[in-house]
């Protein structure tokens, strides 16, 4: 079955913060952070932010199914500061995820390189050659029957990073269409990865901001 392209509309920009120098984003599941490079996969929320300030800059994406905050940048300025807490890992960031199983312990790290599976792009791969160093984070906030919940905090940013990681622990996020089996993808209708909480440091005032969203599932 192919994929058909429908973001949601409602609202149609989600906006948490905005000052003279950046913009702070709730992405919904299901909208692109930028456009793809098909037509019919223009609509993005970088697409839309466009429409109401031209200058907009990007500073760092979601993928797709990912809700949660995005933050882009008005000047040529912020964008060179933000990008650059971004690379030096002075960014605080958390996310909310909805596992399957229980962890056996509360609290972990994973430290597993990873690399492009080329042949099944978009999809990414755990490997010790040629793989680059990601570093997740994570904790148990609760368990149900089947599931748990749990806060991950990603030290790295690569591609699917957190997806991957928690397939490879055995507790695939829910409704991930890449890396979750079946019972754990059809368990609901999006996938349970939500972008909670980002700290930036301010590129004018310079202060520690802090930006929060809480989890819709």
């Amino acid at each position: 079955m192919s994929f058909i392209y429908s973001p949601p509309t409602q609202p149609y920009l989600d906006i948490i913060y905005q000052d003279q120098q950046l913009v702070v984003f709730n992405k919904p599941s299901g909208l692109l952070t930028v456009p793809g490079k098909a037509i019919e996969h223009k609509d993005s929320l970088e697409y839309r932010a466009r429409l109401v300030w031209p200058e907009i800059r990007l500073v760092h994406r979601l993928d797709m199914s990912t809700s949660g905050i995005v933050i882009m940048a008005l000047t040529a300025d912020s964008q060179r500061q933000l990008n650059w807490q971004f690379q030096l890992r002075q960014t605080k960031k958390h996310y909310i995820a909805n596992v399957w199983g229980h962890l056996t312990a509360k609290t972990g790290t994973i430290d597993l390189p990873l690399v492009c599976d080329w042949p099944n792009r978009p999809k990414q791969k755990v490997c010790y050659e040629h793989g680059k160093p990601s570093l997740t984070h994570y904790q148990v906030i609760t368990q149900d029957k089947d599931s748990s919940r749990i806060m991950l905090t990603p030290v790295t940013g690569r591609s699917h990073q957190l997806r991957v990681h928690m397939q490879w622990l055995g507790h695939p996020i829910l409704g991930d269409k890449f890396y979750a089996h079946s019972e754990a993808f059809v368990k609901t209708n999006r996938l349970q990865l939500h972008a909670e909480s980002l700290t930036i440091s301010h590129p004018e005032l310079k202060n520690e901001i802090q930006f929060n969203c809480p989890c819709p599932f």
